[in-house]
Parts: structure tokens; C-alpha cells; sequence
């Protein structure tokens, strides 16, 4: 008697329970929960703040006007970003006009970035469609639920050393 091969294999192993743990129920895995989540929160921005800047170029241009400005070092640890990331950012909204890159008078090597008068009214712009794409997030859970959603989110972070409390001042 043949063997079953390729998928067929699979599911007699499935159907006799050897092969049941060869696999995850993927709605009940946090890692593909919060990848679904994150495709929502694309699409919601989208939506709602349009085709213009994408939620982290938002992201840099908020940091900017947290902060003042800041090195493109700075960026990369307040947005949780790598150097190569952070750069093509800032050279796209540069090109755009929304941001300025100056090199430091102390140091020479470091870029320091700023918010042009464009870029702050485009943050001002889109700061209530942010505002909008988190309320459209969350609109299915209680306030408590939402406070204990960000908790979760943010304990995940942590463990991981990838801290998501803002380090801007304010």
C-alpha cells in the first residue's frame, strides 16, 4: 500500500490527531491578531486621512512639533524606526516640503530636523483624522476596555524593549 503524500498526508494526519499540533488556529494567535489589526489600521487611515502622508510620516511630523525639532537619531528612537527608515522619511516629506534638515552647528555629522510652516499645517490637518482612526478602532469596546487595550498593547512593548511611552516632552 502507497503512502499519501503532500497534502492529502497532512490531512489523514490531521484526521487521526498525530499532525493536530502541526498547526495554529490562527484567529486565536496573537501575532496574526495584531497583524489583522495593523491591516485594519491601514486601511481605517486610509479612509479617513486619505492617500497624503501615511500614519508614520504623521508620526514624524508629530514628533517634530512635540519636540521642536530633533536629530534624525532622536526620530529613529522615538518612533521605534531604524536610521535607513527614519532617512527615506524625512527625504520624502523634505521633497514635499513639510520638514527641513539643517546640520547641527555642534555637530556636523548629526542632522537636526524641523517642521516647515507646510508641515505644521498639514499636522494640523490630520491630527483630527488621527484622532478619528483610533475612535473608529476602538469604537466596538467600552472606555475600560479601551484603557485596558492600550495597557496589554503597551505591556507587549515593554517586554520586548520596544517602549511605547512617548518620549517626547509635551
Amino acid at each position: 500500500m502507497t503512502q499519501p503524500s503532500g497534502v492529502a498526508a497532512a490531512q489523514a494526519s490531521e484526521a487521526d490527531g498525530v499532525g493536530a499540533r502541526q498547526s495554529l488556529n490562527l484567529p486565536e494567535h496573537v501575532g496574526f491578531l495584531i497583524r489583522r489589526a495593523q491591516q485594519v489600521h491601514l486601511a481605517v487611515w486610509a479612509e479617513e486621512a486619505g492617500q497624503g502622508l501615511s500614519n508614520v510620516q504623521f508620526g514624524v511630523l508629530n514628533v517634530l512639533h512635540r519636540t521642536g525639532g530633533a536629530s534624525q537619531r532622536e526620530l529613529c528612537d522615538a518612533l521605534d524606526l531604524d536610521r535607513s527608515t527614519v532617512a527615506g522619511l524625512v527625504s520624502r516629506l523634505e521633497a514635499r516640503g513639510l520638514v527641513e534638515r539643517a546640520r547641527a552647528a555642534s555637530d556636523r555629522r548629526r542632522n537636526l530636523v524641523g517642521l516647515t510652516e507646510a508641515g505644521a499645517a498639514e499636522l494640523r490637518r490630520l491630527v483630527p483624522h488621527a484622532a478619528e482612526v483610533d475612535a473608529s478602532l476602538t469604537a466596538g469596546l467600552s472606555e475600560e476596555e479601551q484603557a485596558t487595550l492600550r495597557r496589554l498593547l503597551t505591556r507587549i512593548l515593554d517586554t520586548h524593549g520596544h517602549h511605547a511611552s512617548d518620549p517626547t516632552p509635551r
